[in-house]
């Protein structure tokens, strides 16, 4: 398959390196001195898991130069997905698949309106994946992706890519209920990046101050009653569901939105609370938790300020 990645970060510097090293037809989209490491040694992934290789895909800044693609990993911050789904463009032709494996649950519509409705499928990337430094992708755990077609069906190309995941090792689900995938995640992501970037303390801490603890489950709540207005299919005990993942994370962990906020750097914001605010406002859904993180991060949300 010609596998295009467009954003090779954590997330799709993983994932890439594990299919180009299973031997996909692996195409990077990156950009700055990653994209000039790439192509001098490689990208190389240091696996706490696998241990560490080093594979040499092709690196590319601009794609209207290559074929059309079989797949897009479509991995950008969801704060550069319209523009990103324009540069990507001349890759799609009308059987491409484009795969979000992004954060949020409106990006793969924001990718048919742009691409064409039916090019987008919807996934969930459960890996803990950053670049170290330009051409290095450190891999700390997990390593799985939950994906499918937004109807529901198990389609020839989804079946295909679900193959090429699994010959390059990745732990992988091909989901017929990706809309109820995305929105389970949805409601875990904004809890805990929400608490760990507004507190700026790791997830222990936490779990040890009951005054925050009982804002995260709040949080969980008011994002799961959107779920229900939204008929996003959630389980009935998702609330639980969800308190018991976050009980399990490793103490030490911060979230990305609170490593993106600590280093000054533009946040996923809107594509989290601010997308859960406005949602709120539109079925008549109470959520003032929510609202405090989006207002409390908002003067944040663009990175650094002058």
């Amino acid at each position: 398959m010609h596998i295009v990645v467009m954003g090779a970060g954590g997330v799709g510097g993983y994932f890439g390196a594990k299919l180009a090293r299973a031997g996909e037809r692996v195409t990077l989209v990156a950009r700055g001195e990653h994209l000039a490491a790439i192509r001098r040694d490689g990208l190389r992934l240091r696996s706490a898991v696998e241990g560490e290789y080093v594979v040499r895909p092709a690196a590319v800044e601009d794609v209207r130069d290559l074929p059309v693609a079989d797949v897009v990993l479509f991995c950008v911050k969801a704060f550069d997905t319209e523009p990103a789904a324009e540069r990507v463009r001349s890759v799609v032709g009308p059987e491409t698949a484009v795969l979000s494996l992004q954060n949020g649950v409106d990006n793969e519509d924001k990718l048919d309106d742009i691409l064409g409705a039916g090019h987008a499928m919807g996934g969930v990337a459960q890996v803990f994946a950053l670049i170290e430094r330009p051409g290095v992708i450190a891999h700390h755990f997990l390593g799985r992706i939950i994906f499918g077609e937004l109807d529901g069906r198990r389609s020839p190309r989804a079946e295909r890519l679900l193959r090429a995941f699994e010959g390059a090792g990745i732990a992988v689900e091909l989901t017929t209920s990706v809309r109820r995938a995305l929105w389970e995640k949805y409601v875990l992501i904004c809890a805990v990046a929400g608490m760990t970037a507004l507190t700026r303390c790791p997830i222990g801490v936490i779990r040890d101050t009951p005054e925050c603890w009982r804002m995260l489950r709040a949080i969980v709540e008011e994002i799961v009653a959107l779920a229900a207005a939204a008929k996003a299919g959630l389980a009935p005990g998702i609330v639980d569901q969800t308190m018991q993942t976050a009980t399990a994370i490793a103490p030490g962990n911060f979230s990305s939105l609170y490593q993106d906020l600590n280093r000054s750097k533009r946040l996923e914001l809107e594509a989290l609370h601010g997308h859960a605010v406005r949602l709120g406002e539109r079925f008549g859904v109470a959520t003032p938790a929510v609202a405090a993180v989006y207002a409390a991060l908002k003067p944040h949300a663009a990175g650094r300020r002058a």
